[in-house]
């Protein structure tokens, strides 16, 4: 790993880890010796981000040079951690290991009273069982969808069909209960709305289709709504 790409991760792992944070438990999240961590931290110190802290008790990040100085009212606290906590329940492991990163990115950036705030908001987020099934290979598709690649899949329809299916990946639908995948359906010449738990194997291809993911979205969702009446 390049050692500005480790610097990043430490500046991570000292933004989401409970403060203090040992020398010892930096170098296990970041695989490196402690030694290692000790020099990355004092550069760290000398690039402008402050760090509290010694050997044998722990670290600090007081202020991050890293990211900007950001400034949300109590209200806009209280969206950002609801949102992000409600990935808890319903994201897949990317997903929430993203939102609690970009979480305490957000802390590390407040005024220490209105990080208080953050961190004893008053909105939490709770769900019953069950938990929505979160395919391992959501983030394949989150990828596809990203670099607007096609996929072949294998589904298997509420009848219990099985079919070989090449799709454009538009966007994946978060509801409830069930994980849905949008896109554009080349066997059938259409838009179709995928069950996620329904597909089976999943392959990314080298067959691009931007830069038409975003129209194809909307008119996917303007024909939608026109089908359920609501337009």
């Amino acid at each position: 790993m390049a050692r500005s790409d480790r610097l990043f991760r430490l500046l991570d792992a000292l933004r989401r880890l409970p403060a203090p944070v040992t020398a010892a438990r930096l170098a296990q999240e970041m695989e490196v010796s402690e030694r290692t961590i000790y020099r990355d931290i004092e550069t760290l110190r000398a690039s402008g981000a402050i760090i509290d802290g010694e050997a044998g008790y722990g670290f600090t990040l007081t202020e991050d040079s890293a990211v900007p100085p950001q400034m949300f009212d109590r209200i806009e606290i209280e969206a950002l951690v609801l949102g992000l906590s409600w990935l808890q329940w319903q994201g897949d492991a990317d997903m929430i290991e993203a939102a609690e990163r970009a979480l305490a990115k957000i802390v590390a950036t407040l005024p220490e009273r209105k990080a208080a705030e953050a961190r004893h908001v008053a909105s939490l987020s709770y769900a019953f069982e069950p938990r929505p099934v979160v395919p391992a290979y959501t983030s394949l598709i989150r990828r596809a969808i990203w670099d607007e690649r096609a996929i072949d899949m294998t589904y298997v329809d509420l009848k219990g069909a099985s079919t070989e299916r090449r799709v454009w990946p538009l966007a994946i639908i978060f509801t409830d209960h069930k994980l849905w995948l949008m896109a554009w359906c080349c066997l059938r010449r259409d838009y179709r709305r995928f069950q996620m738990t329904q597909i089976g194997q999943v392959t990314e291809t080298s067959e691009s289709f931007r830069p038409r993911r975003v129209p194809l979205l909307r008119d996917m969702l303007d024909t939608m709504r026109r089908r359920d009446g609501q337009a």
